[in-house]
C-alpha cells in the first residue's frame, strides 16, 4: 500500500482493533512466550504464538526476502507469511507483532523487511506492531503501561527460573516427559495467578517450583554439560537451531542456557555505558540505571532461592558476567549480542561447563567477531575449552551441523575419560594417560570390527 508519492503507507493498529484483531507473534522462546502471551491477553489483546516448524517456512522466507538476509530474519518473516497464507486467519482482522532492540543489527531492521514482504505478497494492509523500549516506531509501538511492563518482567523471571530447573532435570528423569508436564502445569498455575497478588510472590512460587521439580525421580548418572551461546534467536528457537536442545539431550548431554533476563540486562547496561562512551545522559540514562538496579535485584532473589534450596545450580549473577569480558572485548562492542556472547562463554568455563555450542547465522559479522573471533583467545587462556561454532542457514545441512556437534561431544567424553583416569592413576603423566586412552579406544574398535 503506497501513497500518491510512492511512499509505503503503514497501517495503524487502533484501540478498537484490540477487540477485533488477532495478533500473531513468531515463536522464539519455548519457555517464555506462553506466560508473556497471558500478559497480553489479560490486558485485552487477542494473541497467538506461531508454533509452525515445516520446511514451507524457509521457502516463504526465501521468496519474500533477499537470500543474503540473515537466517533469523528469513525464518521470522517466512513464519509470518506462511501463517497469513494458511487460510487459518481472517486477513482483515489480523496484525503482526515483532520486537526491536534499538541496536544496529537485525532485530531493529526486521520490521522494514517484514513490511516489504507483506507488500510483495499483497498483504500490505495488515498492521505491524513493534515491541521495543527505545522509542522506535512511535505510532506503531505496542503500548506498555507500567502494570503490564512489570508483569512481562515477572513472566521473564518465572520462565528463566523454570527453564533453568527443567534443563537440570530432563536429562536425568526416570519417567520421560515428567519434567515437561510439570513445566506445563506450572505455566497454567502462573497464568491463573496473573490477575492476583500471588503472581508477584516470587519467593513463595520459587520454593514451590523447586520442591515440585526436586520430587521428580532422577538417575544420578554423570552427564556431559553443554552450554549454548549465540545469536539470540538461534540460541533459543527450535525452528532456528533445528531443535538443538532436544538433540543434545538425546545425545546424553545436559543443556546449560542462560536466561532472557541476561540479554535484557545487557541491553540496559549498554544504554548506561553509552554515557561513558559518548556523554549521553538525560532521562534515558536515569531510567536505565533504575531498570538495571531493579533487574539485578530480581535476579539475585532468584539465585538466592535456588542456592538456599540446595538441589539445583543457580544462574550466574549478571554482575560477574559483565566482568568476564575484561581482557577480551571492550563493552563498547555491542552490535548484536556483542561482548555478552564472549562473556557468556567465559562464564560457562568458569562454572565448569567447558563444552559449548555457539549457534550463529551464516555470514553474521557480529557473531563472527565476538564468537568465532574469540575462540582462539579463549582456548589460549583455557586449554580445556571445547567450543564448536555451528552455522545455520537455508542451505546448511542438518547432518553436517549434527556431525560437528557429535565431534564436540566425542572430545568431551574423551576429556572426561582422561580426567577419570587421572583420578585413578595419580602421578601418571598426562601424555601417558592419553596414550592409554588411545590404546583402549583402538582395542574397543578392533573388537567391534571383528
Amino acid at each position: 500500500m503506497r501513497d500518491n508519492n510512492g511512499l509505503m503507507v503503514k497501517p495503524l493498529f487502533t484501540e478498537e482493533m484490540k477487540k477485533t484483531h488477532t495478533i500473531l507473534i513468531p515463536d522464539m522462546l519455548t519457555f517464555h512466550f506462553e506466560l508473556m502471551k497471558g500478559v497480553f491477553i489479560q490486558h485485552g489483546y487477542k494473541v497467538e504464538v506461531l508454533k509452525t516448524k515445516h520446511k514451507g517456512i524457509v521457502d516463504e522466507g526465501l521468496q519474500s526476502v533477499h537470500n543474503d538476509t540473515c537466517y533469523p530474519a528469513l525464518l521470522v518473516i517466512g513464519q509470518f507469511i506462511d501463517a497469513l497464507k494458511s487460510g487459518r486467519y481472517d486477513l482483515d482482522r489480523t496484525a503482526l507483532l515483532i520486537s526491536q532492540t534499538g541496536g544496529g543489527c537485525r532485530a531493529s531492521n526486521y520490521i522494514f523487511l517484514l513490511r516489504k514482504a507483506l507488500e510483495k505478497n499483497g498483504l500490505s494492509h495488515i498492521p505491524v506492531l513493534s515491541l521495543n523500549f527505545s522509542g522506535l516506531e512511535k505510532e506503531h509501538s505496542m503500548p506498555l503501561p507500567p502494570k503490564m511492563l512489570v508483569k512481562l518482567v515477572y513472566a521473564v523471571l518465572y520462565s528463566d527460573f523454570i527453564m533453568g530447573i527443567y534443563n537440570q532435570c530432563v536429562p536425568y528423569e526416570k519417567n520421560p516427559g515428567e519434567s515437561m508436564a510439570l513445566v506445563e502445569a506450572w505455566n497454567n498455575r502462573l497464568l491463573e495467578q496473573m490477575g492476583g497478588p500471588l503472581f508477584v510472590r516470587l519467593g513463595h512460587n520459587y520454593k514451590a517450583i523447586l520442591d515440585d521439580f526436586a520430587a521428580i525421580p532422577r538417575d544420578k548418572t554423570d552427564k556431559i554439560k553443554v552450554g549454548i551461546v549465540g545469536e539470540i534467536y538461534l540460541k533459543y528457537s527450535p525452528l532456528g537451531n533445528n531443535d538443538l536442545e532436544n538433540y543434545l539431550i538425546s545425545e546424553g548431554a545436559e543443556v546449560v542456557n542462560s536466561g532472557l533476563l541476561d540479554f535484557l540486562m545487557y541491553c540496559v547496561y549498554n544504554s548506561i555505558h553509552d554515557k561513558k562512551l559518548y556523554g549521553w545522559g538525560g532521562m534515558r540514562y536515569h531510567v536505565s540505571r533504575f531498570a538495571m538496579w531493579y533487574l539485578k535485584g530480581r535476579q539475585r532473589g532468584m539465585i538466592k532461592a535456588i542456592r538456599g534450596h540446595g538441589t539445583f545450580e543457580p544462574p550466574a549473577d549478571f554482575a560477574s558476567v559483565i566482568d568476564m569480558a575484561t581482557g577480551y572485548l571492550d563493552h563498547g562492542v555491542k552490535m548484536g549480542e556483542g561482548w555478552l556472547l564472549t562473556a557468556e562463554m567465559i562464564e560457562l568455563i568458569h562454572s565448569g561447563v567447558n563444552n559449548i555450542v555457539s549457534a550463529q547465522p551464516f555470514g553474521c559479522l557480529p557473531n563472527h567477531i565476538v564468537a568465532k573471533g574469540m575462540i582462539r583467545k579463549i582456548k589460549d587462556n583455557f586449554p580445556e575449552a571445547n567450543i564448536v561454532a555451528v552455522d545455520y542457514d537455508p542451505g546448511a545441512s542438518r547432518i553436517n551441523q549434527e556431525n560437528r556437534i557429535k565431534l564436540m561431544l566425542a572430545n568431551a567424553h574423551l576429556s572426561q575419560s582422561l580426567e577419570g583416569l587421572a583420578q585413578r592413576e595419580e602421578g601418571i603423566p598426562l601424555d601417558a594417560l592419553e596414550a592409554q586412552a588411545k590404546r583402549e579406544e583402538d582395542s574397543e574398535l578392533e573388537v567391534s570390527t571383528a
